[in-house]
């Protein structure tokens, strides 16, 4: 016999014993499908009904990859993540042929000047520059990996001019003094990985200029590793500064008021994407994690969704003013807004009792989390162009607007949302998925299950090791760098030499029928809509 029939009868044999195999599973799944009681659609289409489940399963990337166009997709648009990807990656923020904004639609726009500034006449750091790791895209083929080369690329980080910094808690025996406008909002450690975590601590101390919030988890050795200015936030649960009975400890957070990167702290009211209280699956409360928040390991935690230690406003600026004396470091508060009811409540008790916190942390409905739930994510708590405004008004209205920074949350991942946010009343903005993606997040939708297949939301050692710190780091200062010379672009557009001088005058919005509106239009419009309401 020839090689060539054995060759033959080899793959006749092969061919038959795998078309054998299929029709034992065949046979198998038929039976499985057919007595399973679970699934109507199983028992009467045994192993066809199998394909629809395939399809609802892989419809999220099939939707974000072949069927949405590019302005479409939630919680971001792939040009959303484009952009971002982009400004990390290859510190690169142009692009060609023209926007693909929908001009037809109604929206906010930037006024710009007949008489723009000039790059030398904006007032900014000029001597402060940072080398960073940057790409280069030499290929692009349609079906073989891109070719790219890492360069390093020396740049000015963009900083404010140290006349125009902005100083948290005047009033505080240890003011914080910030000159970049962004920062990255609370993301506790648990909710990402210690990996994530230590990619944006050391990604943002070589940005400078900016902060980072811990998210209520309570402050880990990972969030110190890049020396980068720290806000710890201090939520209900009162993890990272409670005794073991989970009461608040004095003791606790002078200790953190000693580490010298912790320049303030935040009261945690609400978060847009909750509003009430955290929550963390038991998965992810690794031994470490429960050391650090105080909490039994592995099982699940939910914070209360209100302090015990206060129940009104004046029981909270109390505690405010006890939090500030004992620790010497300025006290802010995260809320979120739902009418403007509640933000003059807030400003006019600033008014009467004179106490106030050192800043606000206004966050949007829009903005996300690690894990919540579908009807407090949606519909509980106004996006952060209402909101906005209306604490803005308020505290104007009362006349303790200076008593008060403003940091504005809510999707905000690029230099024109800023400045609308900045002109309708923020002084400093925070960001969160944003720096979630220049580590390496692609919107997997997994927070909440442990199973980031990126190692980003994860605290899975295997699953984490995809995230390799010293290439990500780069990232993250890219973004921040670049997100600030944007600003600066923008506020030279508008004829401004710093974005510290937005204002209302500078914005406008441009309804559905090409009528032009002013924020101070806009102010009005929503707090009188507002008034109707209450």
């Amino acid at each position: 016999m020839n090689v060539a029939n054995i060759t033959t009868i080899i793959g006749f044999a092969t061919c038959a014993l795998i078309l054998l195999i299929l029709i034992a599973i065949g046979i198998y799944l038929y039976s499985v499908d057919r007595t399973q009681k679970m699934h109507p659609i199983l028992r009467n289409y045994p192993i066809i009904g199998r394909a629809r489940y395939f399809f609802q399963q892989i419809g999220p990337e099939m939707r974000s990859y072949l069927f949405n166009n590019d302005r479409e997709g939630t919680p971001f648009s792939r040009n959303d993540y484009e952009h971002i990807k982009n400004k990390a990656k290859y510190k690169r923020d142009v692009f060609g042929y023209g926007s693909q904004r929908d001009f037809e639609k109604e929206g906010y726009y930037v006024r710009n000047s007949m008489f723009p500034k000039l790059t030398e006449e904006l007032k900014m750091d000029r001597e402060t520059k940072v080398t960073t790791d940057r790409y280069l895209l030499i290929k692009e083929p349609l079906f073989t990996q891109k070719k790219e080369e890492l360069e390093q690329d020396e740049s000015p980080v963009y900083l404010l001019d140290e006349e125009d910094a902005i100083v948290i808690g005047e009033k505080a025996k240890n003011p914080f003094f910030v000159r970049g406008q962004i920062g990255m909002s609370a993301m506790s450690y648990g909710s990402l990985g210690d990996r994530a975590i230590t990619t944006l601590s050391e990604g943002l101390g070589i940005a400078k200029g900016t902060w980072m919030n811990t998210g209520e988890g309570g402050l880990s050795d990972y969030h110190l590793k890049g020396g980068v200015d720290i806000i710890m936030q201090i939520g209900p649960g009162l993890f990272g500064v409670r005794d073991k009975e989970g009461n608040f400890s004095w003791d606790a957070l002078k200790e953190k008021s000693e580490i010298p990167e912790v320049k303030a702290f935040e009261v945690k009211l609400g978060q847009g994407a909750k509003t009430r209280g955290g929550h963390i699956d038991a998965e992810k409360v690794t031994e470490e994690i429960a050391r650090i928040r105080m909490v039994e390991p592995f099982k699940s935690i939910d914070s209360p969704n209100r302090f015990r230690e206060f129940s009104d406003f004046p029981s909270l600026f109390d505690f405010i003013d006890q939090v500030r004396e004992h620790s010497g470091k300025p006290v802010g508060m995260k809320v979120v807004i739902g009418s403007s009811h509640e933000a003059e409540e807030l400003a006019k008790h600033i008014k009467d009792t004179g106490k106030s916190p050192d800043f606000i942390t206004v966050d949007g409905g829009e903005g996300g989390t690690g894990a919540s739930y579908q009807e407090l994510a949606d519909s509980v708590g106004l996006p952060i162009r209402s909101a906005l405004p209306l604490v803005d008004h308020a505290l104007k209205k009362y006349g303790v607007r200076n008593q008060v920074k403003i940091i504005a949350s809510g999707k905000l991942v690029s230099p024109d949302r800023i400045a609308i946010a900045l002109a309708m009343g923020a002084d400093l903005v925070n960001i969160a998925r944003g720096f979630m993606i220049t580590v390496g997040c692609i919107q997997a939708l997994q927070c909440a299950s442990n199973a980031c297949p990126v190692g980003v939301a994860t605290t899975d050692p295997e699953l984490q090791k995809g995230l390799v710190i010293d290439e990500k780091k780069w990232r993250t200062a890219n973004y921040v760098i670049t997100m600030r010379k944007g600003l600066f672009r923008i506020a030279a557009a508008a004829g401004l030499d710093s974005p510290i001088h937005f204002k209302r005058k500078h914005i406008v919005y441009n309804d559905e029928k090409g009528r032009v509106w002013s924020l101070d239009d806009m102010y009005q419009s929503i707090v009188e809509q507002e008034e109707k309401v209450e």
